[in-house]
């Protein structure tokens, strides 16, 4: 049941907008109602700054109490929000679920999830298709879920009822999706969803690779990475992002360009915004934390569309992200069957052609992103911006979540910046063990999780909540 006594949980490194700072949180009916000086408040502690006590913190004693709760050290951070995650639940659940997608969630410090339109089947084109999606997740969230819609040939008409009944806006491709029943769009149908998406006030997030420019590359099945890497070049990026440009200026509509992988984009979007074009942009932990010098050949856990690019084009996205270019950095957490990621270990061909596209990442992002960002000389405030108060501004959610601030829900990560976590198969969450940051050790650790200030125990009940689209608009908010 939800808390009613006030619950007090402090740090010497609380991440708040204004920077890192000692601070006592103060928590009430599930909300931070004050953000105080260190010390504050004077009852006992139920908890004291060492490992013992914070695995005791996190199973579920202190918080039960409505103590305080001193986590010393370890660093205090508003929960993630990650805005880009396919849950494939119904139709494909064998590859994700919602239990199991919001129990790597919470596992990985992220408390609000919004679900793509797709690979479920349905997809979420209709208001009938969200209500089945809606009546699967019931009772099975550890996080707070929410939901975007589907744009597709053919389904404009039902872009306004989607948009009431409260979907955070909607995804097209610009090139085939990989599932038959999500198509991309054509030009056409794209000036149509975007006409009608900048009616009705909603933002449009889009796969942005040119189909054209991706059937004219060089198409060489096997098990060599820089073959793949060739049939996705960067010049698809730029076309398509170019093309959708170019029809948001006509439209008017407000666009996010999802999951970039080449900073040759950044010019163009540049230029869009000086010209008043309302665009955003994102990219993710594997584009930031991964290479295409070190993927092995035949390790398909690294295919993902658009691909991992070169160092030198990583080091371009850092500068971006550091200069405020991205809004966001998400999972894109895409998982499948090991069967359809044709791995070797497996007894797959390790074809890269052949492969199911998609990185699973949903429980490994923030350790992951914190390992490069803090060799690069960020600190754990930049992180927050970029994974926790950037993609909540990105929903509308910017009133409720992805901060520590009054008024807020009391969503909040206790993490160990300096702790390692060695990713092996079995400490993952998400429904399939396959991940390409597999053997690694990562710097950071999430000691516990809370949502609206209740630890979450993903042995017990789950407790998340649904989300819908505030009646405040992304459009409003951002850029």
């Amino acid at each position: 049941m939800p808390f009613s006594q006030p619950t007090v949980i402090r740090s010497r490194r609380v991440v708040l907008p204004g920077g890192e700072r000692p601070a006592d949180v103060l928590i009430r009916d599930g909300k931070i109602v004050e953000v105080a000086a260190y010390g504050t408040f004077t009852a006992e502690p139920t908890a004291e700054p060492t490992a013992e006590r914070t695995a005791e913190f996190a199973a579920g004693s202190a918080a039960d109490a409505g103590g305080i709760a001193d986590l010393g050290d370890t660093a205090l951070l508003p929960g993630l929000v990650d805005t880009h995650v396919h849950v494939n639940e119904p139709g494909r659940t064998e590859w994700e679920g919602f239990a199991t997608a919001t129990r790597a969630a919470a596992a990985g410090g992220v408390t609000t999830v919004i679900d793509m339109p797709l690979n479920s089947i349905p997809p979420t084109t209709t208001v009938e298709a969200l209500e089945v999606k809606r009546k699967t997740a019931e009772g099975q969230a550890w996080v707070d879920l929410g939901f975007w819609g589907g744009a597709v040939p053919g389904n404009v008409a039902d872009l306004e009822p989607l948009h009431r009944a409260g979907v955070f806006g909607f995804k097209s491709f610009l090139a085939p999706s990989g599932v038959d029943e999500f198509p991309h769009v054509e030009a056409a149908d794209l000036e149509a969803a975007l006409a009608e998406q900048a009616r009705i006030g909603a933002l449009a997030i889009i796969h942005a690779e040119d189909p054209a420019v991706l059937a004219a590359a060089p198409q060489q099945p096997g098990v060599h990475y820089r073959d793949f890497l060739a049939s996705r070049p960067a010049d698809a990026e730029t076309a398509a992002v170019a093309h959708l440009l170019d029809t948001a200026r006509r439209t008017g509509a407000r666009v996010h360009i999802l999951h970039v992988s080449s900073a040759a984009v950044l010019p163009l979007l540049r230029q869009a915004r000086a010209d008043g074009v309302r665009v955003s942009a994102e990219t993710c932990p594997h584009y930031l934390t991964l290479a295409a010098e070190q993927v092995p050949d035949g390790d398909t856990a690294f295919k993902c569309c658009p691909p991992i690019r070169d160092e030198a084009n990583r080091d371009a996205l850092w500068e971006a992200l550091a200069n405020g270019e991205f809004i966001a950095v998400v999972s894109d957490h895409s998982p499948s069957t090991p069967d359809l990621k044709l791995l070797p270990e497996y007894g797959g061909s390790g074809d890269f052609a052949a492969a199911w596209g998609g990185i699973a990442s949903l429980q490994l992002g923030l350790p992951a992103v914190w390992t490069e960002a803090r060799r690069r000389g960020h600190t754990l405030a930049d992180v927050v911006r970029w994974m926790s108060a950037g993609p909540a501004e990105l929903a509308g959610l910017s009133g409720t979540k992805g901060a520590i601030a009054v008024g807020h829900d009391a969503d909040l990560v206790a993490f160990d910046p300096d702790g390692e976590l060695a990713v092996r198969a079995a400490g993952l969450h998400h429904r399939n063990p396959v991940t390409p940051y597999a053997g690694r050790t990562l710097t950071g650790a999430v000691r516990t999780t809370w949502l609206r200030g209740r630890v979450v125990d993903t042995g017990a009940e789950p407790f998340g909540r649904p989300l819908t689209r505030p009646a405040v608009t992304p459009s409003d908010n951002v850029f």
